[in-house]
């Protein structure tokens, strides 16, 4: 069961250096996969009675180096030799987004923070209930994953919106960086919130990540698939983007 969401998605920016946001309505879906890992089991429905903004790509370099210039950042990271910009942001601890998350919620007066996995998958999946937005097959050139046949596959990130968005116009949540959110590590759903809110009753030294990556293989970008890193990790697969509280 998936909600049907009626109000059309509203994008906008808190200010000219802030993320961009898409706006998400209330609704219910299928969350996790019965016949997919058994991190993903059992597959359970959450309600989300509240809307929401999600960033409409992953965070990038530009919107780090705003943060960094009025030192609420560290100076950004290594990019790996691929390039800043418009690529997503890498090799930052969970900590480090702590920061930024700081610093965002008090430059803009508003509550941002990383999605619960319920409100990440909700997005993600945008009113499929397929493995992919797309269909079960990765395809061609739908995403930036190993063996998913786009320029970057298996060789580094891409510049975030280098694919087309979801139904609800989200870019790159299957794909392209893995991206952490709120919750705590469970290897199973069992007496997971069905609310939306994050789970935090687990391993929180290991938040939980979403999306897969360049370097992974199709069946990890599913829009079911979780795992987990470290909080001290830095990495150049791992990325997140961020939630706005409305």
């Amino acid at each position: 069961m998936i909600s049907s969401v009626e109000a059309e998605p509203v994008t906008f920016q808190d200010c000219d250096v802030c993320p961009r946001m898409v706006t998400v309505q209330p609704g219910s879906f299928i969350m996790g996969d019965d016949h997919g890992y058994k991190y993903e089991r059992p597959a359970h429905e959450v309600q989300i009675n509240y809307p929401y903004a999600l960033g409409q790509y992953e965070i990038t370099f530009d919107e780090w180096e705003a943060c960094a210039q009025e030192l609420g950042c560290k100076p950004a990271p290594d990019d790996h030799g691929w390039g800043k910009g418009r690529y997503p942001i890498i090799n930052v601890t969970y900590k480090d987004i702590g920061d930024y998350l700081g610093w965002l919620s008090k430059k803009t007066g508003q509550t941002y923070r990383l999605p619960s996995e319920a409100e990440w998958e909700y997005a993600a999946r945008a009113g499929t209930t397929s493995a992919y937005w797309w269909g079960d097959k990765p395809g061609k050139n739908n995403a930036n994953c190993r063996k998913c046949g786009s320029k970057w596959s298996g060789l580094g990130s891409a510049p975030v919106g280098s694919f087309k968005p979801n139904p609800w116009g989200f870019h790159d949540m299957n794909g392209n960086a893995w991206e952490w959110v709120a919750d705590c590590w469970s290897p199973h759903y069992a007496l997971a919130p069905t609310d939306g809110r994050a789970r935090m009753d687990g391993d929180c030294k290991q938040p939980v990540t979403r999306g897969g990556s360049w370097y992974y293989f199709p069946k990890l970008s599913r829009s079911a698939y979780r795992y987990k890193n470290h909080v001290q990790v830095f990495s150049y697969n791992i990325s997140f983007r961020v939630l706005r509280e409305m």
